[in-house]
């Protein structure tokens, strides 16, 4: 490992879950902070962390942290990864790495001003059967991809108080859920050309399903659906004119896949062998990417992350959503 020394900042379930893996991985983790110095003092007790802060800005002034990892709600990532960033951290910024596209060319800005990696966590990009479908679609094993379509349903809560309802949380399944099978048919499409959505929202006004149409430069089309009250299959699929690949559920979590010749043939089947969740992944490639001196990631780079934002932007103006920050 390049010994980089993490730092986490907030104390949630994802924080948690990461800070499992990173453990799992063997990864340095020097502090934590927190709003609550209880709060921290409780994380760092459970993952066996030095040091915990009753704040943010305690915590990116530790000179023994290198990077960060922002774990706090969606309309605070911009303002914890600035803060981190004015401290001379890199910074590992949850997905969606912002609210807007603006906010995000924000970040992305004031890391490249600083010389600091700036790194979106949308670790499903670097789990390893990920790697395996690129190496496959580049290869050119599936003819040419005609159609990608994925979906991301859960029943979560339709409390109105309940985070993922609450527009001035960034709630809503898109923000959430949608990011991931948006983000992967940029993977594996790149950018849309034309993009067409439709939502049902709930009684707070976040979005609580929502579909999209996507076209791309090649001609392909790819949809998408989110849900944050009906859980679905959870799969995905690319699809080419020599063969397809079948995502099992949970297909943004380490799983298996199949590559299936159009008549019916089986011409390979891919079974995950990830210790813990899988979000150590993301981690080790930023270490790489720092130790190498780089400040930007090769399987999602900045200036990607800031374009996928900007077609959530897109999709909320179509859909009707936005946030009171907008306002």
């Amino acid at each position: 490992m390049t010994g980089l020394r993490w730092g986490i900042l907030a104390t949630g379930l994802i924080a948690r879950l990461f800070t499992s893996d990173l453990r799992t991985a063997g990864l340095d983790v020097a502090a934590v902070g927190s709003r609550s110095p209880g709060s921290a003092e409780r994380f760092a007790e459970e993952f066996g962390i030095a040091r915990a802060y009753g704040s943010y800005e305690e915590l990116v002034a530790d000179p023994d942290v290198d990077i960060v990892y922002v774990a706090t709600p969606h309309p605070m990532h911009a303002e914890n990864a600035l803060l981190a960033i004015a401290a001379g951290k890199h910074v590992l910024v949850e997905k969606p790495f912002t609210l807007t596209a603006a906010e995000a060319q924000q970040v992305r800005d004031a890391a490249a001003e600083r010389g600091v990696l700036a790194m979106e966590a949308m670790w499903t990009r670097y789990l390893p059967h990920m790697a395996r479908i690129r190496e496959i679609i580049a290869d050119g094993t599936l003819g040419e991809v005609r159609t990608v379509f994925a979906d991301h349903t859960q029943q979560i809560s339709a409390d109105p108080a309940h985070r993922l309802n609450a527009l001035e949380l960034g709630g809503g399944a898109l923000l959430d859920l949608g990011i991931y099978p948006v983000s992967f048919v940029w993977d594996v499409l790149g950018a849309p050309s034309t993009v067409v959505a439709s939502a049902r929202l709930g009684e707070t006004g976040a979005d609580t399903e929502v579909a999209t149409i996507f076209t791309h430069a090649s001609g392909a089309v790819s949809t998408t659906v989110s849900s944050s009250r009906a859980a679905g299959p959870n799969t995905a699929h690319v699809v080419g004119t020599k063969a397809r690949i079948d995502i099992d559920r949970v297909w943004y979590n380490p799983t298996t896949f199949r590559m299936t010749a159009p008549d019916g043939t089986v011409l390979e089947e891919y079974v995950s062998e990830v210790e813990g969740r899988g979000m150590q992944y993301q981690a080790i490639a930023a270490e790489r990417l720092v130790a190498a001196g780089l400040t930007d990631s090769d399987l999602l780079p900045i200036d990607e992350t800031v374009a996928i934002m900007g077609t959530l932007d897109e999709v909320r103006r179509q859909i009707g959503v936005r946030y009171p920050s907008e306002h």
